[in-house]
């Protein structure tokens, strides 16, 4: 697809990335119209290609995480390919990394030697800890900031915690960064000033715990693991119907509260009940109103639940599982879906962009196969075949 008219066009990104922070921040770029150049290994590339190979034998993550984007190989520990990824540089606005602690210094590519070399070039770190402070030479994943964090603490259920069952902390810093990089690049198109961007999975996260983090420190302690409960509001959670199906609902307010009791629990009297009187009673008795609710929800189907609660103004929902949300029917009657083809030509269903720019196209393009572009980059640099063939012959590319 051309991408003439999409609002990144024109702006060219340069990534050394893996796994997931970086490569969804510059596949959110790559949406937009950005060119995104991905510099992988020789060899085996992104290790998340590897990941599994549940997609037409590709990686889950790699498919989600990379349409759109060109595959430059290059062996960055070998100074021939240094120079080649400068010279990309020289004619890049943003250039994106999320090496292990200190490969970016080793390499000459850290922040500030890429300001000094090339000062339009808006550099972004992605990092697990912070490229400063006693954590900064740490190595981190996801799962390790969701223990950091606090978060995995709060997941779970009175026995047991649990892990969020997506990359949370590696989304929540792609996400920064693909907001830090198009701040930097507003503000060098409007003032000329280049801002480097720096994230981290740990701060990133931090600041979506920033909920539990005031209920802890002001409230006396922390919100309990409660599965599908929520620690300060009450009824709000998950309830068996009589189909064996799970129903989840929230009460909101009092006029909520007031509906439910009376046209749902078919028990007006509960209103004024001292022990439901407010929300905080609720919470306070959320066993004994959860058992009330319990036996009503297992009086009827699932279905009929669920019309019954809309009905009556209470936002509900059924618990699906992932087949149930691909099958989704508001995916459907938005015509969120569409066909990207991954590597060897075969065509899988990609989710279009969640912001949609009003008379701007989605970008939907190929995931690229591990140095598909190789060639066609180097020859822009000018690089000849001979060249070209050499390099090869040594594993730079």
């Amino acid at each position: 697809m051309s991408v003439g008219r999409l609002p990144l066009s024109g702006v060219t990104v340069v990534s050394v990335e893996q796994a997931v922070a970086a490569p969804y921040a510059t596949r959110q770029l790559a949406d937009l119209g950005a060119r995104v150049i991905k510099v992988e290994r020789p060899g085996g590339g992104d290790f998340a290609r590897r990941y599994d190979t549940a997609v037409h034998g590709h990686s889950s993550y790699f498919v989600w995480l990379n349409r759109s984007k060109e595959s430059l190989t290059l062996d960055l520990k070998d100074r021939r390919a240094r120079e080649i990824l400068h010279d990309l540089l020289r004619g890049a606005d943003v250039f994106v990394q999320n090496l292990a602690p200190g490969a970016a210094g080793r390499l000459g590519l850290d922040a500030d030697a890429l300001t000094r070399r090339h000062p339009r070039l808006i550099p972004c770190t992605i990092s697990g800890y912070g490229t400063t402070g006693p954590w900064a030479g740490r190595k981190s994943y996801d799962l390790l900031v969701q223990c950091q964090t606090g978060l995995v603490s709060l997941t779970g259920t009175p026995e047991a915690t649990a892990r969020v069952g997506i990359s949370v902390a590696d989304i929540a810093a792609g996400m920064y960064a693909y907001s830090g990089v198009l701040t930097a690049l507003y503000t060098r198109a409007t003032t000329g000033t280049v801002h480097p961007v720096e994230v981290s999975l740990f701060e990133a996260l931090a600041e979506w715990m920033g909920q539990p983090a005031y209920y802890t420190r002001y409230g006396g302690g922390q919100p309990p693991r409660l599965g599908t409960r929520h620690a300060t509001i009450a009824p709000y959670g998950a309830y068996r119907a009589a189909d064996g199906k799970e129903v989840l609902f929230s009460v909101q307010n009092e006029r909520e509260w007031a509906a439910l009791c009376a046209d749902f629990l078919g028990r007006p009297e509960l209103t004024a009940d001292p022990r439901f009187a407010t929300g905080s009673d609720r919470v306070a008795h959320r066993e004994e109103l959860d058992a009330i609710v319990a036996r009503r929800c297992a009086r009827s189907g699932s279905e009929e639940i669920l019309g019954e609660l809309e009905g009556i103004g209470i936002a509900c929902a059924g618990v699906n599982d992932v087949a149930a949300f691909l099958d989704h029917p508001v995916l459907a009657a938005r015509d969120r879906w569409r066909e990207v083809t991954v590597p060897g030509g075969a065509a899988v269903d990609a989710l279009l962009p969640p912001a949609d720019l009003a008379g701007v196209p989605a970008r939907m393009d190929p995931v690229p196969a591990v140095g598909e572009h190789t060639d066609a980059i180097l020859a822009e640099l000018g690089r000849g075949p001979g060249d070209i063939e050499a390099l090869r012959a040594d594993a730079v590319v």
